[in-house]
């Protein structure tokens, strides 16, 4: 599965020749961020789940916040 902060391949790469994406929110609507050129898209979840290829790095959990 996919979370916010993990970076995501699609099936059809961006105009700018990226193919790789981080997730910046999700809610109802997933907003996504072209690692290439830094454009930013929001798509519905049903239009992202259609579109996701797959996972490509699972987001790091913060050192920190481990008590």
């Amino acid at each position: 599965m996919y979370d916010l902060g993990d970076v995501v391949m699609m099936k059809k790469p961006h105009p700018c020749g990226a193919n790789e994406w981080e997730i910046i929110r999700m809610g109802a609507d997933i907003k996504i961020k072209c690692l290439g050129c830094g454009h930013i898209v929001m798509l519905s979840r049903r239009d992202f789940e259609k579109r996701l290829k797959k996972v490509l790095k699972k987001k790091e959990p913060d050192e920190a916040t481990n008590d």
